[in-house]
């Protein structure tokens, strides 16, 4: 499956009263539209317009070009009746739209030249847009990819999830530490959405479970006395490239169902007035409300029951303005749960078919089965969900009960073919009976999908010999590998312009919809004009991120040094305390032999930490206090700077990423299930250092050994490691001069003097603790590595012949070839083609 690059775009048939295109594409049509919604949109002239009301008029000169199509594409769908593909997850990462929206309609050109004749530079405009706060990060931005991808291959698909109200949170930092505030990205609107009153469907809690007869003598059941909020829908179109199909991200707000209570106010009860309302809204006001009280454990499950309900509400009335048999609906609706969040819709779909259609359990658990399929993300015990049931009882009793139904089922069969192994049916129950009873979510997401997939070869692997090999052993034909990947659209012809600008202008522009295109770069390695040009390119990006530093942060750093970057979600298996570690010992060395010739290099850090995960804010805690004594060091001033940047997100990381030489994919092997930030940084012409965990193999593989550093341990060894109970963390660091060098300064106090028994936890883990997470087993192989490519960096046209090959090796990362995968193995939906552009 490939997307047929455009040649034009289709522009709309409407015309002003002049004859001309109100929806052209050209400059003066978009100028006219711009000048059209700052007076009838906004109420401001030209003279009068703010920052701010400039990006809404252009936003929506961009919004009216898409909405033809938009409403094109709906019409197309619908005479087609294909098979739809819905994607339910917690988070979409999206970022601005406007940059996107204007790069796959083809106007950025246009629209900059338009502005420019009324003296408004596009990039201030893009810059007033904040960044929608719907996620947080990798398993966010890969729905986002994927929405895009699907677009731009023609596929029918759904985008389904939460509109946030204040999303994560804002990362602040005071005194080093991460402060959260609320990410307010809704208080100036969103031009973007369009809100459906009119899509409203009610979502119940609590009540109780009735048993009752049926027309026929059949025991059924009523789920009643329930609390009911509804879900509003807000819909935003997704522009695949070219602009030849739009496909729709649809969110669900909840809303109360009686939203003021007149008597109460007018009993001067003001509060209790909006009570319900304020409750009810709380659903989605912020995304993963802290679950570490009762009552947050209860909004988060609310939460997401939520948005599934909502949604399979909305798959099943689309169904059925076209189909009556519900047999018809796994050749009609693929269902996709990106990751155990939308898991419980697996007993949602059961009870929606069997209470509210009266289909009989049996044929509602196949169409089920046949309808879903599950994307895992994780190896990590306490990342894989489960749920107490006593909560799940309480605020879902029907579910509860139907859960408990599918299990005793399935537990049947297990006892059929395998007999009554009371071991063997603990490890497949979907209840864990052990200590505080919970319903394991993953495995509830894997019993009732016809296809589990992996989001890496390895991932995949230790899959079927970890979390899920029992499940495994039962089904041996449901896990899959369906390796991530990130869209070449937003991730090098948005976020890098000179580069990619640079390989248009050798190769055309087919990789744009095609990665593999790319490898032909391959043989400009030793092309000495396109290598210089290509180290051009990065400079520029360094230069822009340099200058992002110092605006933001007040430091300057040098152009010249190596960009060494670590940009991801805070947390220890990701080891940015190993990064750090190495810093420390650098700093070291280079206070240490002040006469050598040592290569600058400036460390960056970016990336948020859970606002109940203490270990992992200690760490960012650690890195700022290290940062603060690194960059006030004269002995070090030319040649060492660390750098944090807060508040990462996609727009800094289109700043960041583009900038990077060297990439830090440096989790413990086996613990990340694949990463999309290595593939943005490969892409962008970063060389990888890594241990070979999740995509970093297949990264690898693709760029050969010699345009990749790899160490420390794979997963096999870490597993023995800690299994053979040989490793002791204290004997490794009393070892390694260096490390405990580095160790011994964090506990005496020497980057916090103000406290200096502030970073005892983490010493204590490390020392004590039993490292769990191999950071000092993999120290020494990570300083090596690291010595390999300070030493590297200094031969530029080494350096640069070897990022050449990593933007060349990238084809196979693209996120449009995974969703082709997915299209074709796991959903069998197939693209509906666009009819060819009508000419202005």
């Amino acid at each position: 499956m490939r997307a047929t690059a455009p040649e034009t775009t289709p522009p709309s048939p409407l015309t002003d009263d002049l004859g001309l295109p109100r929806r052209g594409m050209d400059t003066e049509a978009i100028r006219r539209s711009v000048i059209e919604g700052l007076i009838y949109g906004v109420g401001k002239d030209l003279r009068t317009a703010a920052p701010r009301d400039w990006f809404n008029a252009v936003a929506v000169a961009a919004r009216d070009r898409i909405v033809d199509r938009w409403i094109e594409t709906s019409r197309r769908y619908y005479r087609a009746d294909p098979k739809r593909v819905f994607y339910l997850s917690l988070e979409f990462l999206i970022g601005r739209l406007l940059t996107n929206s204007l790069s796959n309609l083809g106007l950025v050109e246009a629209s900059r030249d338009a502005l420019a004749q009324m003296g408004i530079r596009l990039d201030d405009v893009i810059d007033q847009e904040p960044d929608a706060a719907l996620g947080n990060g990798g398993l966010g931005r890969l729905a986002a990819c994927f929405l895009d991808s699907m677009a731009t291959l023609g596929l029918p698909g759904y985008g389904y999830g939460i509109r946030y109200q204040y999303g994560l949170f804002e990362q602040r930092f005071d005194n080093g530490w991460q402060i959260e505030h609320p990410e307010n990205w809704l208080q100036f609107g969103n031009p973007w959405e369009f809100p459906r009153p009119e899509v409203l469907y009610p979502i119940r809690f609590h009540g109780r479970v009735e048993e009752v007869r049926d027309s026929v003598g059949e025991r059924a059941y009523r789920w009643v006395d329930t609390e009911r909020v509804l879900a509003m829908a807000f819909d935003t179109p997704v522009v695949g490239y070219g602009g030849f199909t739009i496909n729709t991200l649809r969110l669900w707000a909840a809303r109360a169902t009686r939203a003021f209570d007149f008597g109460r106010f007018n009993e001067g009860d003001y509060v209790k007035a909006v009570e319900q309302k304020t409750l009810s809204e709380n659903l989605t006001r912020a995304l993963y409300p802290n679950d570490a009280t009762e009552s947050g454990k209860e909004l988060r499950l609310k939460q997401e029951y939520f948005f599934t309900s909502a949604s399979l509400q909305d798959i099943l009335r689309r169904f059925l303005q076209q189909h009556s048999d519900f047999n018809e609906l796994p050749d009609k609706a693929a269902i996709q749960l990106n990751d155990t969040h939308p898991a419980i819709g697996i007993a949602e779909m059961m009870r929606l078919l069997v209470d509210q259609h009266t289909v009989p359990w049996e044929q509602a658990w196949d169409i089920t089965q046949r309808t879903f399929s599950y994307t895992n993300h994780t190896l990590l015990p306490e990342a894989l969900e489960s749920w107490p049931v006593r909560v799940i009882e309480r605020v879902l009793p029907r579910h509860m009960q139907i859960i408990y139904d599918i299990n005793g089922r399935f537990l049947n069969r297990v006892r059929a073919h395998r007999g009554g192994d009371a071991g063997i049916l603990s490890k497949l129950s979907l209840i864990d009976e052990h200590g505080d009873r919970r319903v394991r979510m993953g495995s509830l997401a894997f019993i009732g999908s016809h296809k589990v997939n992996g989001v890496s070869g390895l991932h995949t692997e230790l899959m079927k010999q970890t979390v899920f090999a029992d499940l495994h052993h039962e089904f041996p034909d449901r896990i899959v590998n369906k390796t991530n990947g990130i869209t070449p659209r937003r991730w090098l012809h948005q976020a890098n312009p000179e580069l990619s600008a640079l390989i248009s202008s050798r190769i055309g522009k087919r990789w744009l919809t095609d990665l593999n295109e790319l490898a032909v770069l391959k043989d400009r390695v030793n092309d000495v004009v396109f290598c210089e040009e290509f180290r051009r390119a990065k400079r520029a990006n360094k230069r822009r991120l340099a200058t992002y530093i110092s605006r933001h942060l007040g430091i300057d750093v040098s152009i010249d040094s190596l960009f060494d970057v670590q940009v991801k979600r805070m947390h220890e298996y990701k080891r940015q305390l190993l990064n750090l570690l190495q810093t420390i010992a650098l700093y070291n060395d280079m206070r240490d032999n002040q006469t050598v010739n040592w290569v600058p290099v400036t460390k960056i850090f970016a990336g948020k930490a859970a606002p109940a995960y203490y270990m992992a804010k200690l760490i960012i805690k650690l890195i700022n206090d290290v940062a603060k004594v690194i960059n006030h060091d004269p002995a070090v001033r030319d040649l060492l700077k660390v750098i944090y940047i807060a508040n990462y997100n996609v727009t800094s990381a289109e700043v960041i990423i583009p900038a990077a030489d060297l990439s830090e994919q440096i989790s413990t092997a086996g613990m990340e299930a694949s990463g999309t930030g290595n593939m943005k940084l490969a892409l962008n012409g970063a060389l990888t250092i890594g241990t070979l965990d999740g995509a970093n193999v297949e990264i690898k593989d693709a760029v050969g050994d010699d345009n990749i550093f790899i160490f420390g341990l794979t997963a096999d060894e870490a597993s023995q490691l800690r299994a053979g109970g040989g490793f002791n963390p204290r004997d490794v660091i009393a070892a390694n001069p260096s490390l405990k060098r580095a160790l011994d300064m964090i506990a005496s106090g020497v980057f916090s003097p103000d406290d200096p028994g502030r970073f005892s936890p983490i010493i204590d883990v490390l020392t004590n603790g039993g490292d769990h997470f191999l950071v000092t087993a993999d120290f020494a192989a990570y300083c090596e590595a690291q010595e390999q490519a300070m030493e590297l960096f200094r031969d530029s046209e080494a350096w640069t012949r070897k990022a050449i090959i990593n933007t060349a090796s990238m084809g196979w990362f693209s996120s449009d070839r995974t969703v082709a995968d997915y299209a074709a193995e796991i959903w069998n939906a197939i693209p509906v083609p666009s009819d060819p552009p009508a000419q202005a």
